[in-house]
């Protein structure tokens, strides 16, 4: 009986051990970017033995929630100037704001064949619908919408909009054929390099202005050991692999130490 409660103590002490050092950290993160962070995830947990919770959702409908005082930890934008407009509202931690990839967009559609590799198809204009994302609270949309503004096409493209509530929306528009071609992040159309599916677009760089995705303490967290973990592995080459296979461009530092 002696022997039984010492084993009990035993597992108690590390079960309660564990919980000490393993926390669970509370991420926004901008829909373009939950499949990289979902797999990121699993090697960070591998690392740390932290897990994350993940919110998704539009860049400016997270920040929206950070300001109403939503519980996350770290914010983790499809932009650079929300984490900045966060440090500037003393909501997040200005030493910790870093960029961590850099966006690209892509016009796509489910169908091969559909979309040219030079996205002719858009000037043509032989399609009832084509998806965004909210321009007002998603940057890919954003984008989309300055992409139209240099072919001239504005006017003629504004009445076939659909347009999704986040990137991650805009997509199911067009995979589900509610629209038959999108402006999507090419992470969620690209592994490795290679289409997933259908036919896309990789738009040219010198089209929109680039994509520059931040990350960012919030200030609710600056103590938290496992919040700052999470940011620093995110520089770091496990994360940095994850990111360039969905098709992301690397910060320049990185870039450069993988060469």
């Amino acid at each position: 009986m002696k022997l039984f409660k010492q084993t009990l103590l035993a597992v108690a002490i590390a079960c309660s051990t564990a919980s000490a050092w393993a926390d669970e950290v509370q991420v926004a993160v901008a829909s373009n970017f939950t499949k990289p962070l979902e797999a990121i995830a699993e090697k960070f947990k591998a690392a740390s033995g932290h897990d994350l919770k993940i919110s998704a959702g539009a860049t400016g409908k997270l920040y929206a929630q950070i300001e109403n005082g939503a519980p996350f930890e770290v914010f983790i934008s499809a932009d650079s100037k929300t984490p900045k407009k966060l440090v500037e509202a003393k909501m997040a931690e200005a030493d910790s704001q870093f960029t961590y990839a850099f966006g690209k967009l892509a016009l796509w559609s489910s169908t091969e064949g559909y979309v040219d590799d030079k996205g002719e198809v858009l000037t043509k204009g032989d399609f009832k619908h084509l998806a965004i994302a909210n321009p007002k609270t998603a940057p890919y949309g954003e984008a989309a919408m300055g992409i139209f503004g240099k072919l001239g096409i504005t006017d003629t493209i504004t009445p076939k909009l659909v347009t999704g509530e986040n990137i991650t929306q805009t997509y199911d528009f067009v995979s589900t054929g509610n629209a038959e071609l999108g402006f999507v992040a090419l992470s969620q159309v690209q592994k490795e390099g290679k289409l997933k599916s259908g036919s896309a677009w990789v738009v040219p760089q010198d089209m929109y202005t680039p994509l520059s995705q931040d990350a960012v303490l919030l200030s609710s967290a600056k103590d938290s050991a496992s919040a700052k973990a999470l940011l620093e592995f995110l520089k770091g080459e496990e994360a940095q692999t994850v990111i360039s296979s969905y098709g992301y461009g690397l910060p320049e530092k990185t870039a450069t130490k993988e060469k």
